[in-house]
């Protein structure tokens, strides 16, 4: 539903253009069994993608789920499980039907209630889910292969809802799954998808494993972006942990993995050189920094002292010592990305440029009493650990007093979602980034839902925000779709909740004897073949 300016879509559609790789093998000369070693950007320590939007769990939920719609490499929503769907002409009622031969893990078939209790545990806690089911009156299964919607009002985002690239995906799981409480973890990871979790043999902080779903029906249609057949062509794909990049770069060019997801940009010159390894970057519209915000305790329970925050940073300084080099990112005083239908400056053009004699003003003028800021910093994801070190001069330059404390990436995803005191285990701010197409507008960005106990980690509660996300949700019209965007944008300076620290992209790396790279939002590892 989403309509791209040419060169935000073209971004995405350009990934295939990139370096190309090696043509797949004749079927006579490959082996079997085949197994693709994966160095990720994270541990995987989380199995529960409604519960986390933590990256590397989005990852594997790809592995493991399917999805009733999915975009393709234009952000176009194809239907994925889904055969057919019918919407009523008063435009209230929409009828999905699902495809034959849908078949979880175990062997069950997947039934319509399956995704219905799907849908009603992932829109409890995804922003755009939660939009959904708030015009949602009535969520049926009348038989075992459809599912209907009945809304009370014309909603032009469900299908995109349903298809949504980003954090949280609507992936579908069995019934006895997705009953648990959106609140809690789910501990079986059973789904439909191309792949099968190994969870005998997924052992945190050393490897995950995943075996071929001989019983996967793929779309018939070729692959693009997440839409189109998920054909998995490796046996077993193992995600192995290794913290330190230059390690895993140096095992990419040893042959003992096949593919480095995230190459920070001063590692490339050793691969680009090297004829047994390929470069590319395969999502073009990238992602973005951003500091989140805790609105529960001091400091930032006051929008003024947020406020200096966003004066006091420095976009430029960030993606240098995080990025490095100019080609893989950009300043941008935009809330939605810049490149993207919303990206504006309007009210922004004197943020996120380091001003911290504007930042002392605030916080004098908010009565700021040098309680310290509990910044919690990841201190092994490439490209994201020197977050908080850049931040914590530039604050405390600004008058804020600043308590740093280091810890991996699955430590803190699990600390943020904490609603104690700073003092007593908890946290004022963490950093993080987003797709491009997971902030791409007010209704999808996750950051953005201030619907108070119902918003994700930070929890923001503010009224007039929810109101213009309901208003853009419910505008089918471009042009005014752009006019409520600017004034959320303008609204997030008046209460703040979380700051946008400029965009970049991640080159990924595999050896050449590897082909069949699928170019979407995140990593996409069906198609892949090895020779």
């Amino acid at each position: 539903m989403l309509k791209l300016r040419r060169r935000f879509m073209g971004a995405l559609a350009a990934a295939a253009a990139v370096m190309p790789l090696a043509a797949p093998a004749p079927a006579s000369a490959q082996s079997a069994p085949s197994t693709l070693k994966v160095a990720l950007h994270s541990d995987l320590k989380i199995i529960d993608p409604i519960w986390t939007s933590a990256l590397i769990t989005t990852n594997h939920g790809y592995m493991v789920y399917d999805t009733l719609f999915a975009v393709d490499d234009k952000l176009e929503v194809k239907p994925q499980m889904v055969d057919k769907w019918e919407v009523s002409p008063d435009k209230l009622t929409y009828t999905l039907t699902l495809r034959d031969g849908l078949e979880w893990h175990d062997g069950k078939p997947v039934t319509a209630e399956d995704c219905v209790a799907s849908i009603k545990r992932w829109g409890a806690r995804d922003a755009m889910g939660q939009k959904l089911m708030a015009v949602t009156s009535d969520l049926t299964a009348p038989d075992d292969k459809t599912i209907k919607f009945v809304l009370k009002q014309p909603y032009g985002l469900l299908l995109y809802s349903l298809g949504k690239p980003g954090s949280n995906v609507p992936f579908m799981m069995p019934k006895s799954v997705a009953s648990t409480d959106p609140n809690s973890q789910i501990t079986d990871a059973t789904g439909s998808g191309p792949f099968i979790f190994k969870k005998d043999e997924w052992k945190p902080g050393e490897k995950a494993v995943y075996v071929k779903n001989p019983k996967y029906k793929p779309r018939p249609e070729p692959a693009s972006g997440f839409a189109g057949g998920k054909v998995p062509k490796v046996d077993r794909i193992e995600w192995v942990w290794i913290p330190d990049t230059q390690t895993q770069v140096n095992a990419l060019l040893g042959g003992e993995i096949d593919l480095v997801e995230m190459v920070p940009a001063d590692l490339l010159p050793l691969l680009k050189k090297e004829k047994s390894v390929k470069v590319f970057v395969g999502n073009k519209a990238g992602r973005q920094y951003t500091m989140r915000f805790n609105v529960l305790h001091k400091p930032f329970d006051n929008a003024k002292v947020r406020l200096a925050a966003l004066y006091a940073l420095d976009q430029k300084e960030f993606l240098d010592a995080n990025v490095g080099d100019p080609e893989y990112y950009k300043v941008c005083n935009s809330l939605f990305p810049c490149g993207s239908p919303l990206e504006s400056t309007k009210g922004w053009e004197d943020k996120l440029s380091g001003n911290a004699a504007k930042a002392k003003q605030l916080l004098q003028e908010a009565g700021y009493d040098g309680t310290p800021v509990v910044m919690l910093h990841q201190t092994d994801v490439a490209g994201h650990n020197n977050l908080a070190t850049v931040a914590k001069p530039q604050l405390e330059k600004a008058g804020f007093k600043v308590d740093l404390q280091p810890m991996d990436w699955q430590t803190l995803v699990a600390r943020r979602a904490k609603k104690d005191a700073p003092s007593a285990g908890g946290w004022n701010v963490f950093f993080t980034s987003w797709g491009a197409v997971d902030v791409i507008n007010p209704a999808a960005a996750a950051f953005l839902n201030a619907s108070c106990e119902k918003a994700t980690f930070g929890w923001p509660c503010d009224a007039e925000m929810e109101k213009l996300r309901d208003a853009y949700a419910a505008e089918s019209d471009p042009a005014k779709q752009k006019e409520i965007a600017e004034k959320v944008q303008l609204r997030v300076l008046e209460y703040p909740t979380h700051v946008p620290l400029g965009q970049f992209t991640s080159p990924t790396a595999v050896r050449s004897n590897v082909s069949g790279m699928v170019f979407a939002p995140t990593l996409a590892m069906w198609g892949l073949e090895k020779k």
